[in-house]
């Protein structure tokens, strides 16, 4: 015998967001992967990756140095990180920072942790998953757009890089 009950209902405590053809307008094929300019510390930070298949958030070394930081200021870390490559990424340490997206009135902030790495890479900053789930934000590849609630509403953050 089975006891079947209607699910409980929750409140919907947030806002909708909708990716459509509007979010194409400017969009060229093809594009590169979605890249942002947040602000991390006090510094703007171009070359953003948005990369929901890493499980870190990576702040290259040079970078960093670039930002003002010094190594005094980075907590030692036993974390192994390999490139796509299969060779393992010499890690620095972990810093952690303020991340914000967006503008005033629609901007959000978030305290992250950073695995310093010595790596090459064409991008300075890889924002992995569990980042994108704090701030609540859903990346759309295919538009080229980053969309994520504020206090004000929902904020958008665009691609910036370049077309292929």
């Amino acid at each position: 015998m089975y006891i079947v009950r209607e699910a409980k209902k929750r409140a919907r405590t947030g806002v909708v967001m909708v990716f459509d053809n509007f979010d194409l307008e400017g969009v060229n094929f093809p594009h590169n992967p979605l890249d942002i300019t947040p602000i991390m510390g006090n510094s703007p930070v171009k070359r953003v990756l948005v990369d929901n298949g890493a499980s870190v958030d990576i702040l290259l070394y040079d970078t960093f140095k670039r930002m003002g930081y010094n190594d005094s200021q980075l907590t030692p870390t036993d974390i192994l990180i390999y490139g796509f490559t299969g060779v393992e990424c010499p890690v620095e340490g972990i810093i952690k920072l303020p991340l914000t997206m967006g503008q005033e009135p629609r901007q959000a902030t978030q305290m992250l942790n950073f695995v310093v790495v010595k790596a090459g890479s064409t991008y300075n900053v890889v924002m992995g998953r569990t980042r994108t789930y704090d701030f609540k934000a859903v990346p759309s590849y295919y538009h080229s757009v980053m969309k994520f609630p504020t206090e004000n509403g929902i904020r958008e953050e665009r691609w910036q890089g370049v077309v292929m």
